[in-house]
């Protein structure tokens, strides 16, 4: 059997480990039995915790560590958000975690770069992937386009180039998901949505110069000219970025990304594009899903900045 993940501190503990042992914990135990298994070996590792390696793993663990924001000028900043969203996005308040495999599932992340429990869950790592599983749910009793947005703190277990980046961080999340009605009409209507939306947060916390919103189709020569033609007009920070190719496998046909400074393109504060999630979650092929997020945390930093 192979060891999950590549690396070789993983290969080593699961050689440690008998051909039983790997063989029942990967694929012979049920899951109730697994996570019983797990809490019980969490609760005698827990029992061995004393104060003095409390106190060392909240200097060192940058886990558990707290945001370096300012809690009252975030929260301003959010109120703020909130009071200028548009009626169509309906709030919802996630959960701190997700079913196991949220991210893994839909969109290929791999599951080291998630924060797994053991009840199996996993701590939510992007907001929109939890959102489109509700959207996909909502979808399934109604005809009309659905639209939802959160504003969450995400937890990531990815290993970053800088070792001071946050390990947790604050993302607000817009979803959108519909039918496919021909000619990119749905995609379309959704990216003017998201692009309007973001459009006006941006006007009213950095300035209407201090940003500027990016498009990048891939390979898609249709949707993007109707973007030129059809959008560009009525969103004048609005532009087309050719050069990217980050997200390409990601996003399906289309990314988008917002960038502030005080030439609007020094720090990146925002991302999305188009994805399958909701067509997989609805087994749906004609199903259309738009996911955008803004970090808040981000464009407080360049408020403070601008």
């Amino acid at each position: 059997m192979q060891a999950a993940g590549s690396n070789k501190a993983v290969e080593r503990v699961w050689r440690a480990l008998s051909a039983e042992v790997r063989e029942a914990l990967t694929v012979g135990m049920t899951p109730t039995d697994l996570q019983t298994l797990l809490l019980s070996v969490a609760r005698a590792r827990a029992q061995q915790v004393d104060a003095a390696r409390l106190m060392r793993q909240w200097s060192e663990d940058r886990f558990v560590r707290p945001a370096a924001a300012d809690p009252r000028r975030l929260a301003v900043l959010d109120a703020l958000l909130w009071q200028h969203l548009p009626a169509q996005f309906e709030g919802v308040v996630l959960a701190p975690v997700a079913p196991l495999g949220t991210c893994a599932a839909v969109a290929g992340v791999d599951q080291n770069r998630i924060v797994s429990t053991v009840r199996g869950s996993e701590v939510v790592s992007d907001p929109t992937n939890a959102l489109a599983i509700e959207a996909a749910q909502r979808r399934r009793r109604t005809n009309d386009d659905i639209h939802v947005v959160a504003c969450h703190r995400v937890l990531r277990g990815q290993r970053f180039h800088d070792p001071d980046a946050a390990a947790h961080f604050e993302l607000l999340a817009l979803v959108s998901s519909g039918r496919d009605r021909g000619a990119h009409s749905t995609e379309l209507g959704f990216l003017q949505l998201h692009l309007r939306t973001w459009s006006t947060l941006l006007d009213e916390t950095l300035g209407a110069d201090a940003y500027a919103m990016e498009s990048t189709t891939f390979g898609d020569q249709q949707l993007k000219e109707l973007i030129t033609e059809r959008l560009q007009p009525g969103l004048p920070r609005l532009v087309e970025n050719s050069e990217r190719t980050r997200g390409a496998g990601y996003y399906r046909g289309l990314a988008i990304r917002i960038v502030a400074g005080p030439d609007g393109r020094q720090h990146e504060i925002g991302d999305g594009g188009l994805t399958d999630w909701t067509a997989q979650l609805l087994s749906n092929a004609k199903e259309r899903c738009l996911i955008s997020c803004v970090a808040t945390e981000r464009l407080l930093a360049a408020m403070s900045s601008s």
